[in-house]
């Protein structure tokens, strides 16, 4: 390249670089900007999911990202320390829940939660049958029972005296029978394996009963109101910071496994293959408008976004770099050196 030539090339390089710096700032970069989201739009509205995407390459970004990108240790950290904040914030004691959810809202939450009434009875009758509660049910019969004998049935509370000499006679008839108070135990319990499916399934009647959609509706509308007009700080008393962050880091450990199972894989695929059955041979538009994403949403965050930090980027110099390495190529190639050279 001539000296005259090169010097030609440095000033059309400069001069280019003014006019894009110009291009990128204020009412230009936004008019760009308007001009280019509607070309794209445009093309959203002919341009189908299928032949930009496919549900192996979305499931493909979901392995990347969510299941194997390491997270940093300080990600549970600034977590527990994000809630902390949140929950020691002013505006807990100043919220009261009402605020948050209405009343209207508690009792249309709690009408959709009354139409789950085979998963309730399921629910009963799970906690009927479970070992523990049966147990529980076996001990307080036995105990009800011995108690009633000895201490509070009709005859000791009518006759002064009968309790004591019943409890007295007791200590005698053990020490003269040893065992005895272990053979009755014994019998009692027997009698109360043998009748305590009745009393379980008796127990289930009575709660399936008992737990109609008109108690509970009563029973949680009355819990509701004595809260609602409690304050959030109120509500979560006793919730210390430290069992907050525990909390936290547990809730992280969890995602850490769930995000590698084969359930979170499956429900994933299941979310991706609707969305392109539903939406994979129509254009991207009726996606993005069925979401709420359309023209002005778009233009708002570019206002309020992307500007701004345009602004931020020239004002460092980036800008300006990234138009000069990006032109600076083209001005030294040699293609631009035949067109600028002098004809012989």
């Amino acid at each position: 390249m001539t000296k005259s030539t090169g010097a030609l090339a440095d000033q059309l390089f400069e001069a280019h670089v003014r006019h894009e710096l110009a291009a990128l700032k204020g009412a230009k970069l936004k008019r760009f900007l308007e001009k280019e989201i509607d070309g794209l739009l445009d093309h959203a509205g002919r341009i189908t999911l299928n032949r930009v995407a496919s549900v192996d390459r979305v499931m493909g970004v979901i392995q990347r990202i969510v299941v194997e990108m390491e997270l940093d240790a300080g990600i549970p950290e600034l977590a527990a320390e994000m809630a902390t904040e949140v929950l020691n914030a002013p505006v807990q004691s100043e919220t009261r829940l009402g605020e948050i959810l209405s009343r209207e809202q508690a009792s249309d939450f709690l009408e959709q939660a009354l139409e789950l009434r085979q998963q309730r009875e399921r629910v009963i009758s799970e906690i009927m049958a479970h070992p523990v509660y049966q147990e529980l049910v076996s001990n307080v019969v036995y105990h009800g029972l011995v108690n009633y004998l000895y201490e509070d049935n009709l005859i000791t509370r009518s006759v002064p005296g009968v309790g004591s000499m019943m409890k007295f006679g007791k200590k005698m008839a053990n020490r003269a029978v040893p065992g005895l108070d272990e053979t009755f135990e014994r019998r009692i319990k027997t009698w109360l394996a043998d009748s305590l499916p009745g009393l379980i399934a008796r127990s289930e009647q009575f709660l399936n009963r008992a737990l109609s959609d008109d108690e509970l509706r009563d029973s949680v509308m009355a819990a509701w109101v004595a809260v609602e007009d409690q304050t959030v700080s109120e509500l979560r008393e006793g919730l210390g910071d430290v069992q907050l962050q525990e909390f936290v880091v547990l809730g992280y450990e969890f995602w850490l496994e769930f995000r590698k199972t084969g359930y979170f894989e499956g429900c994933a695929r299941a979310v991706v293959e609707h969305l392109f059955a539903k939406y994979g041979d129509r254009p991207i538009m009726d996606l993005l408008t069925d979401v709420g994403v359309t023209r002005e949403v778009i233009l708002a965050e570019v206002d309020a976004y992307a500007l701004p930090v345009m602004d931020v980027l020239r004002e460092e110099g980036y800008v300006e770099a990234l138009v000069r390495r990006r032109l600076s190529a083209f001005y030294k190639s040699a293609a631009a050196r035949k067109l600028l050279e002098p004809e012989a």
